[in-house]
């Protein structure tokens, strides 16, 4: 008889192999490929690692301007996606938007074969960040942006398309940064949604629908939005630990902190924090950056509880005049990478993902007939 799982989330059963990260394993906790995250945040751009993640191996020079060509020739968007991005109101999920943008995408440019699942995943992580813009500055400004920039990256080709204006080299490199820490991390939530879609034989752009659609739950892509929530109500470290110590009295649940697979930091949390710090000298601040410390140190102090990769990404990406609603679409972004190569490697060594469930429900009886019913 199967064990009983009941309650427990699936939280540390093995579902699958892979390849392509291993998470609390490692000295550094992260690695994609064999590489700890900390190095490829430390050394490479965004476009280098989503290389080495669909492709095995990190490009050299050639390989990478050629990639990165390539990628920023995919980046407009059919009229038809356009129209249905116009049709989306203004107080929609972001999260649903790229969601329908993704499918609707599969609908105009489809998956024909498996053959096709590198090509199609380049159009989309080119395209992404110019469906989310696109609507937001639509539905928020009544502009029609072009979505052709020539920006280099495609954390910067995002900025410039949601200010309309070339970004600074330091928020294109944050951005680099922020794009590799959330590229991939093994069987979470809205990965193990992809494989198991992509373990029927569906196409590419359902799995990542999907996976789009578990990520946008709170309790998986949306903590950061949550974290920004909540320190931007802070007037100064001390109403944080004040309000905080409160929030923790009354049980209240506090986003952006612990982990279901860490057990004493999440090691993306110690880099983006960096980066969050230079922001914060960057553009003045006096209050943001150090609310979030405080409330770093609370939790720990009180729960032993550590923040993970979201809660300095809130601040980071406020600091870049980011709207907090988009935050979680960033997520996506740069998951995608990550989800595609899931979906690749279940279609590789393919066998339907199909567990069984314990059986709580009645036992069996028979049929009363409609009349003789109470």
């Amino acid at each position: 008889m199967a064990k009983s799982l009941s309650g427990a989330g699936l939280r540390g059963q093995v579902a699958g192999k892979t390849a392509l990260s291993t998470v609390g394993k490692s000295g550094s906790g992260l690695t994609y490929r064999g590489y700890d995250v900390k190095d490829l945040a430390n050394h490479c751009e965004f476009e280098e690692v989503a290389y080495l993640i669909l492709k095995g191996k990190l490009p050299n020079k050639g390989e990478l301007a050629e990639y990165k060509a390539k990628l920023k020739s995919m980046r407009d968007l059919p009229a038809a996606l356009k129209e249905v991005l116009e049709r989306i109101p203004k107080d929609a999920h972001p999260m649903d938007v790229i969601r329908t943008g993704c499918s609707m995408l599969g609908n105009l440019e489809m998956e024909n074969d498996f053959s096709e699942q590198e090509a199609v995943t380049d159009r989309m992580l080119a395209c992404f960040p110019s469906i989310i813009c696109y609507w937001y500055r639509f539905s928020h400004d009544g502009v029609r942006i072009d979505t052709t920039t020539d920006d280099d990256s495609i954390g910067a080709h995002f900025l410039h398309m949601l200010h309309g204006e070339k970004p600074r080299e330091l928020h294109e490199q944050v951005m680099h940064v922020s794009l590799i820490l959330y590229a991939e991390h093994e069987f979470n939530a809205s990965t193990f949604t992809a494989r198991v879609c992509a373990s029927t034989l569906s196409d590419m752009h359902s799995c990542i629908t999907g996976a789009i659609g578990t990520l946008r739950g709170p309790l998986h892509g949306g903590a950061n939005e949550a974290a920004m929530e909540m320190i931007e109500g802070f007037t100064s470290a001390d109403d944080a630990e004040e309000k905080m110590m409160g929030m923790l009295e009354r049980k209240e649940k506090i986003m952006g902190f612990g982990h279901a697979i860490y057990r004493e930091s999440d090691p993306r949390n110690e880099i983006i924090k960096g980066w969050s710090e230079k922001l914060s000298k960057d553009v003045g601040d006096e209050v943001l950056y150090p609310v979030s410390v405080r409330c770093e140190a609370v939790m720990w102090r009180e729960k032993k509880l550590f923040c993970n990769a979201d809660f300095f990404h809130a601040s980071a990406y406020n600091f870049m005049g980011i709207p907090t609603k988009l935050f979680t679409p960033i997520f996506v972004m740069s998951r995608l990478t990550g989800w595609a190569a899931h979906v690749m490697e279940q279609r590789a060594d393919n066998r339907i993902i199909r567990p069984s469930a314990e059986y709580t429900g009645e036992e069996l009886r028979s049929v009363t007939p409609i009349d003789q019913r109470d």
